[in-house]
């Protein structure tokens, strides 16, 4: 991995770090500072505003203008909390309503700049990895235990012992998305309640059958609607902890309201109020799928576990070089050699990065990635492996990245060799495709020179004028292979087409 070394303690103990939770129901900011050997934190502020973008997504998959309007005014409050802190310091995940989108791209472009930093759109299951994290944090004890976070538009699932997850799963159901479904006039009455609570269970067949099979101890409730529940239970019965008596309860109570605009329970917020059905019916139905005979409500979430993630790539224990290596193996990667690709790829990069306008935190950690994983669709088949591989990586459950980074791996794999052109890139890369387009570039070229498998490629520089590359190697070099020089010269036509051009030889090859 790409890496100077790990900073020293001093350097990070004390350092302000911020965590931002874009949710389906409410925007979460969290801003900490490092303590303990700055390998945990200490939470210093906190702002949540609900925005409820999930009500915002309409019958086409598109989000509302008067949604993003809402979500843009609450990410410029944010913005402006967490202005100076550096980007690094910064980590901000959006979660299942910009999973789903259809125009969440153009939104995100507006986001980052009402933020000020980069917004990562997370999988389901790496979600729940970093809810579980968040959870565990707060909690004592080494035994098994199962935490349930019901969302704005999704629903997590998570088995683990200890701080370590054992078994995810992410439903597509939350507070929100449930309200809007089944109680869309208002209207709260048992027959829509009974509905809800049974398209909820047939949701939760298959993964309720594999969380029971591990079994835990202790079941814990994290985000709005178990800790919303859980007061009220309080209030009704006097004490906390989520029961299927005390649901009941609630649930009776509600009912008789007969109307949202008339939902007055104790413990109930009004913030809360509009989406509590909803989240009351998943939480039923989790319960009584479950088995389970009592719930606590924990304090930490998502957002602590994305200050715990952000600590980890801070201390350069960056989970996503475990997933990396993890794959790596599985798909029986010949790792010496993509370590050797990996070397000379990042050593065009440096020689290129200015020039190119690619960045160190960024564009070399996704380019030495690529290069550990470029062979992995040989484990499919050797023809056409690019394809195999880009296919791989866009499809697995690889916990710590986002969906835009996977994105942008599976299109550097795809673009690694066979054709090259904006069209391939934009085909798996929602982003702007021009610096994965160049990325693609160097690790065809490293991947090319070290074809034969013959060791390091020393003495080979790369050098850059606008799209135009130089690539320069040893004198004798090509004389001495010519079947690198052949592929070289088929490279060069390839790469002209998509607009770059191509120059090698000795040491005087200029772009």
């Amino acid at each position: 991995m790409p890496s100077t070394g790990r900073p020293r303690v001093s350097e990070l103990d004390g350092r302000t770090i911020a965590a931002v939770d874009l949710g389906s129901n409410s925007f979460h900011l969290v801003v900490a500072q490092l303590r303990d050997d700055a390998r945990d934190f200490v939470v210093i502020d906190r702002l949540k505003q609900s925005v409820r973008l999930r009500m915002g997504l309409d019958v086409t998959g598109r989000l509302s203008s008067e949604a993003q309007s809402r979500a843009l005014a609450c990410l410029s409050l944010f913005g402006e909390r967490v202005a100076g802190i550096p980007r690094g310091d910064v980590r901000a995940v959006g979660t299942n309503t910009l999973r789903s989108a259809r125009n969440s791209l153009p939104f995100l472009v507006r986001a980052r700049r009402a933020l000020g930093h980069k917004i990562e759109v997370i999988s389901g299951l790496d979600e729940a990895r970093l809810i579980y994290q968040g959870v565990a944090r707060d909690l004592s004890g080494d035994g098994r235990r199962l935490v349930v976070d019901i969302g704005g538009g999704s629903t997590e699932l998570i088995v683990g012992d200890g701080s370590v997850p054992s078994a995810l799963d992410s439903r597509e159901m939350g507070c929100v998305s449930w309200t809007l479904r089944y109680f869309p006039d208002g209207r709260l009455t048992r027959k829509a309640f009974d509905r809800a609570v049974l398209a909820a269970r047939l949701e939760l067949e298959a993964a309720g059958s594999r969380m029971r099979a591990l079994g835990w101890t202790s079941a814990v409730g994290a985000s709005g609607t178990v800790k919303s529940v859980d007061k009220v239970i309080h209030s009704l019965l006097g004490h906390p902890n989520i029961t299927p008596a005390g649901l009941e309860r609630v649930v009776d109570a509600a009912i008789r309201c007969g109307h949202v605009d008339r939902l007055q329970l104790p413990g109930l917020t009004e913030v809360r109020r509009p989406v509590f059905m909803g989240g009351l019916a998943v939480l039923r139905a989790v319960v009584e799928s479950l088995e389970i005979e009592q719930m606590t409500a924990a304090q930490g979430a998502l957002r602590e576990g994305v200050l715990l993630d952000l600590v980890g790539r801070l201390h350069r224990d960056d989970i996503r070089n475990d997933t990396v290596e993890r794959l790596a193996h599985r798909y029986g990667v010949d790792q010496t050699h993509a370590r050797q690709v990996k070397q000379t790829a990042l050593r065009f990069f440096d020689q290129v990065c200015e020039a190119w306008g690619l960045t160190r935190h960024r564009h070399r950690r996704l380019l030495a990635w690529a290069a550990e994983l470029h062979e992995t669709g040989i484990f499919i088949n050797h023809r056409s492996f690019h394809h195999h591989g880009a296919y791989l990586l866009r499809h697995a459950d690889l916990p710590g990245f986002s969906r835009q980074d996977q994105a942008a791996l599976a299109a550097l794999v795809r673009v690694h060799r066979g054709g090259l052109s904006v069209s391939r890139v934009e085909a798996l890369y929602p982003g702007r495709p021009l610096p994965i387009l160049r990325l693609g570039v160097l690790l065809r070229l490293a991947a090319g020179l070290h074809r034969s498998r013959r060791g390091p490629v020393d003495g080979a520089s790369l050098h850059v004028a606008g799209d135009r590359i130089a690539l320069s190697l040893p004198e004798g070099y090509l004389d001495a292979r010519p079947l690198t020089a052949g592929d070289l010269e088929r490279q060069a036509k390839i790469i002209e087409e998509a607009g770059f051009g191509l120059r090698f030889g000795g040491a005087s090859v200029r772009a």
